[in-house]
């Protein structure tokens, strides 16, 4: 295999301590966060090859994240120093029936500044084989949407194979005249695989779908399929929530011929679930980079973003081992 590279946005979130509430209390939990950082971060931990390319500020804070990636395994060759502020976003984290709330400080950043030219997808694609981009930078802004275009363009016309995850962030698209529909058909348009699921697909496809649980998700995709001829494969999840502690999640993989579906797992006493779809994309992938099936593919993407409930923080930082052994049931101490 090749390198996997990543496309997006470094930030920096920001926590109140525990289940506070913002400035209860005048103190924050910092971790280096960012839907792509994220991905190859999980991957990197699994001992994948991987790298991102993104523009952060040449300060300490942008020198402190190229840093903590770079302490995971992340090959940061591809990060750029620019712009003059680093990306943010709070998280509320939600207890029982108070749901999690988030709050993005991301207009002028560093990343959502950078010129389309800033990108020289000549050298950052030497020697990569697989393209992973996801829909939150488009979601920043005029510019930023072109940015990702041009990358998917650009693995295109190389025949590297892009990985798109919907990622959908309404308060985002809000912020300016966007037009989500065509401007993330045109991204889909590159990819082979999709991370998304039938409201993703209604979204791009102008129409809604009106089967229910597995039969809707497998229209949804025929549908999505029909309409992208690269598209071969779409994963997904489906999750329901009984309260914030307590949530029920399954995988699912969908190709042209053949689909492969988990059973639902409950994730009781959980801790963090923000990153959990990240982590989810990282456990497919790594499956499939593995040289697994469908059906490997997918529990071993409901394995990860299970663990990653565990986790505080954005990132999954979890081994080969500590997957075979929540697929195993251990749930025992490992001494």
């Amino acid at each position: 295999m090749g390198k996997l590279l990543a496309f997006g946005e470094i930030m920096l979130r920001l926590s109140p301590p525990g289940r506070e509430l913002l400035l209860q209390t005048p103190r924050f939990d910092v971790w280096v966060a960012g839907a792509e950082a994220n991905v190859v971060t999980a991957l990197a931990k699994l001992g994948h090859d991987v790298g991102i390319a993104t523009r952060v500020p040449d300060n300490d804070l942008g020198r402190s994240a190229i840093t903590t990636l770079r302490g995971h395994g992340v090959d940061t060759a591809a990060i750029r120093f620019g712009g003059d502020r680093m990306g943010l976003y709070f998280v509320t984290s939600g207890a029982g029936m108070r749901a999690t709330e988030v709050i993005y400080d991301r207009a002028g950043s560093s990343f959502a500044e950078a010129p389309v030219d800033a990108w020289d997808w000549d050298t950052l694609l030497a020697g990569v084989d697989r393209l992973h981009l996801s829909g939150i930078t488009p979601a920043l802004g005029p510019v930023p949407a072109e940015s990702a275009i041009a990358a998917a363009e650009a693995a295109s016309t190389r025949g590297i194979p892009v990985s798109f995850d919907g990622n959908w962030r309404g308060k985002l698209w809000e912020r300016w005249e966007s037009d989500p529909r065509g401007i993330l058909t045109r991204l889909v348009a590159h990819a082979d695989l999709m991370f998304g699921n039938h409201r993703d697909i209604a979204l791009l496809l102008g129409r809604d779908f009106s089967g229910e649980g597995e039969d809707r998700r497998r229209e949804a995709c025929d549908a999505a399929f029909a309409a992208f001829p690269k598209l071969q494969t779409i994963a997904s999840t489906a999750r329901h929530v009984e309260h914030v502690d307590l949530n029920r999640l399954s995988a699912r993989i969908d190709t042209r011929d053949a689909h492969a579906q988990t059973e639902e797992v409950v994730l009781a006493g959980i801790v963090d679930r923000i990153g959990g779809g990240d982590a989810f994309a990282a456990g497919v992938l790594h499956g499939l980079r593995s040289g697994g099936d469908i059906a490997q593919a997918a529990a071993t993407g409901l394995a990860l973003t299970a663990l990653k409930h565990s986790l505080p923080g954005d990132a999954a930082l979890f081994r080969q081992a500590d997957i075979d052994a929540y697929l195993a049931g251990g749930l025992d101490v490992r001494r």
